[in-house]
């Protein structure tokens, strides 16, 4: 078996503040990784730390880029097992999206709209929380997200544990 990583962060951003305020949820964002080190992390977001709503899809570091400005990060972060099947389908959907990343926009749209629960789909258009259900969906997985869906909704994440909560910066495998 191998594992993934389903990582929910709260920057406190004005952004991640807009959406904590509006959903009164404890995290604004989710990133999907392949490795414990959160080296290969990704999900749709800021594609320049300083401008907030010019994103796509980007490879995320905790010491680089969006997390490493706010580096108050506060994290969630759980483990989920996969076969070896769903772990190779997961690397080739984000595979796709990284050679293709300039196809890809942000769904700002879709963000507000699930906030008030209602689903607005745009072709190549994708929020963070869109983005990991998509991943996790199309890899065979089993997961019990609803249609329009937010960050805190991993917390109920089928067959998900919970590893770590704090600063993202402290995380330490």
């Amino acid at each position: 078996m191998k594992k993934v990583y389903i990582v929910l962060t709260y920057t406190g951003t004005i952004l991640s503040k807009l959406v904590k305020g509006y959903t009164n949820d404890d995290y604004a964002h989710v990133s999907i990784a392949l490795d414990k080190e959160l080296k290969e992390m990704y999900s749709f977001g800021r594609l320049n730390p300083y401008i907030p709503f010019i994103g796509g899809f980007v490879h995320e570091s905790v010491d680089r880029g969006t997390f490493k400005r706010f580096y108050k990060t506060k994290t969630k972060i759980y483990s989920l097992e996969v076969n070896e099947e769903q772990f190779i389908k997961i690397c080739n959907i984000i595979k796709e999206f990284n050679e293709n990343r300039h196809s890809y926009k942000f769904n700002v749209l879709g963000l507000f709209f699930a906030a008030i629960n209602l689903n607005i789909k745009r072709e190549k258009c994708f929020y963070c929380a869109e983005f990991v259900k998509y991943v996790l969906d199309n890899s065979s997985l089993e997961v019990n997200l609803p249609d329009v869906v937010r960050p805190n909704d991993f917390n109920y994440l089928k067959n998900a544990k919970e590893i770590y909560t704090g600063i993202l910066k402290q995380y330490k495998i």
